[in-house]
This record gives C-alpha cells, sequence and structure tokens, in this order.
C-alpha cells in the first residue's frame, strides 16, 4: 500500500514539474499565435486538474503568465499591460481546473469550466479597460479567444488522456 501511495505522489510531482515547464517555457519556443499557445496551455491546465491534487496545482496554474510576461511576445508592445491581467488570468486558470475537480461528465466540465473562465476573464478586461488601463484589444484576447482556446485545450487534454490510460 505504500509503495503505491509513494509511487502517486512522486508521479503527481513529476507531472507538476513537466505541465509548468511545459505552461512556462511554451510562449519562449512558440510565442504565436496565442490560439495554439492557448489550447496547449488550456489543456495542461486540465490535464493538471486530472492528474495532480491540491497545492502542486499552483505552478501549474501561474507559470503561463509568467512565460507570457517573461518573454513579451505574444501581446507585442502591449505585454506590459498583462501586469494587470495577472491576477485574473490566475483567477481564470483556477476556474477551469476547479471545473475538472468538480463530478460530471468531461464535456458538461469543458463547456461550464471554459465558459466560466472566459466569462470570467472578459468580465476582468471589460472592468480595467473601463477604468483605462488596458487597451480595447484584450477584450477580444480576453473574451472569445479565451473560449475557442480553453475548449480547445479541453479536446487535446482528452486525447491525451486516451493516450496515456492505454
Amino acid at each position: 500500500m505504500e509503495f503505491s501511495y509513494g509511487y502517486r505522489l512522486r508521479n503527481e510531482y513529476v507531472q507538476t514539474l513537466i505541465y509548468s515547464l511545459v505552461g512556462f517555457f511554451l510562449p519562449f519556443f512558440m510565442g504565436h499565435p496565442q490560439l495554439i499557445v492557448g489550447i496547449v496551455v488550456n489543456s495542461m491546465l486540465i490535464m493538471g486538474s486530472l492528474n495532480v491534487r491540491g497545492y502542486k496545482l499552483l505552478p501549474i496554474i501561474i507559470a503561463p503568465s509568467l512565460g507570457v510576461l517573461s518573454r513579451g511576445l505574444i501581446f507585442g508592445p502591449y505585454t506590459i499591460y498583462l501586469i494587470y491581467m495577472i491576477p485574473f488570468i490566475w483567477i481564470g486558470n483556477s476556474i477551469i481546473v476547479a471545473a475538472f475537480k468538480s463530478k460530471g461528465s468531461f464535456i458538461v466540465k469543458l463547456i461550464a469550466g471554459s465558459a466560466a473562465k472566459s466569462g470570467f476573464l472578459f468580465l476582468s478586461a471589460f472592468l480595467l479597460f473601463k477604468l483605462g488601463l488596458l487597451p480595447v484589444m484584450f477584450l477580444t484576447a480576453m473574451g472569445l479567444i479565451q473560449l475557442a482556446t480553453a475548449i480547445g485545450g479541453g479536446i487535446l487534454a482528452y486525447g491525451l488522456q486516451k493516450l496515456s490510460a492505454n
């Protein structure tokens, strides 16, 4: 019994490391397009939520936005404005992770989690835009694009989960 617990714990740490590193370094290696980067990052969030427990999810939630900010490419000259969005992005990432930690079918969790994440990010960006803190281009980036990348990430995560189960 202890062997399987130790193995599971070690496996979670390895997965946390892999998902976090992919999330952080993907913007360095790909940069653009946001759709592809977003799909892969969301798949890492969803895979993490399916395979990792508790506090070990925090690096997976936090690392991608820090990678984008560090690289400075995704939003070009607008990357500096991303600083205002980072706390909201962490919450949005937590929303989709929490959706996949809940009970229900994969498709229901994907639709609900993606809608909640993108809705939260859009409303946050809209508020910051209205306060004069963000340019208008963030409304698109934090709205429909977030919805598309979350759903795409869920589809990719589903396929990866099926492959790893075999």
